[in-house]
């Protein structure tokens, strides 16, 4: 299973039109093993940052927040330079400043092709971003994580850190993380939710892949509807739900087939953006859920006779 995945996405949305509306992708490409990319509008959050300061109190930020306010400020400087050594210079500097800048250990870990290393940067990632945040964050938070500026490093830590234990074989400790971040932000703005269905399927626990499936039942992109046809396939083989579900499927995204049975050619990288709907979303379902697809005795087959 590759590891990119949606990032944008309500709990309940209308279906897109397929040439207007895109979604941020949210890994790095091949080239990176840690995980984190600027999958969300970062000068927007800079801005945000900027105009409203973080920890802002009626006397001031506390020395500590302040130090990680000008941190943060240089690791989005960072996530938004395309000069990979400018990056990572930033991402020094900010630790320099800040020992609780989360995004910086994720930037570094972004930029080594040792797993074991990103693992571990994007693990310091996330305790730097819990002890920023603080145990109260835990309680008052719990629901709405994303949709608070000061969360989302921790968000971004802990999705990067999942994907590195994924990639390591750390299967059930990754599926761990990708429900407690469910659970702290069911609105779900990360599409953790594509990522968790990809990862329960290839792990085979099929049950547990429909009923995250069936939470986010108003969903319209084809990943979770051609998941839902992959899982009554197995279940009953070429049953006349199986057939349906299938043909929702193709509605939703006509393009998934071809690439599932190697018709068309996957990319060296997978798109940075999906358009709900056209080719760049069934290249990308493609790829996170092809392993599912060839694991399951006879669906390719299947699929191909349909």
């Amino acid at each position: 299973m590759a590891t990119r995945k949606k990032t944008t996405g309500s709990k309940s949305r209308a279906k897109p039109s397929p040439k207007k509306t895109t979604a941020k992708k949210a890994t790095a490409d091949t080239s990176t093993i840690g995980g984190l990319e600027p999958f969300h509008p970062v000068q927007f959050e800079g801005t945000l940052v900027s105009l409203f300061g973080s920890g802002r109190r009626a006397g001031g930020r506390s020395p500590k927040k302040d130090a990680l306010y000008q941190a943060q400020q240089l690791a989005y400087q960072a996530m938004e330079s395309g000069d990979p050594r400018r990056r990572v210079e930033l991402a020094k500097q900010a630790l320099v400043i800040s020992a609780d800048c989360a995004d910086a250990y994720a930037l570094l870990a972004q930029h080594t092709r040792d797993l074991a290393e990103a693992t571990q940067l994007n693990g310091r990632a996330v305790e730097a971003a819990m002890n920023a945040l603080g145990p109260k964050a835990f309680e008052d938070a719990v629901g709405h994580f994303w949709g608070i500026l000061e969360t989302r490093p921790y968000m971004r830590a802990r999705l990067a850190l999942a994907q590195c234990l994924w990639e390591a074989g750390k299967r059930d400790e990754a599926v761990d993380h990708y429900r407690e971040m469910l659970r702290l932000n069911p609105g779900d703005n990360q599409g953790i939710r594509y990522i968790l269905t990809a990862c329960l399927l290839d792990l085979g626990r099929d049950d547990d892949a429909a009923a995250l499936i069936d939470e986010y039942k108003d969903d319209a992109s084809a990943a979770l509807a051609y998941a839902s046809a992959l899982i009554e396939f197995r279940k009953n083989g070429d049953s006349e739900d199986a057939r349906m579900l299938l043909a929702e499927a193709k509605k939703t995204n006509p393009h998934v087939p071809a690439y599932l049975l190697g018709k068309k050619k996957m990319p060296k990288h997978l798109p940075d953006m999906i358009g709900f709907g056209d080719e760049s979303e069934a290249v990308s379902y493609a790829g996170d859920y092809g392993s599912g697809w060839a694991k399951t005795a006879g669906a390719v087959a299947w699929l191909r006779s349909q």
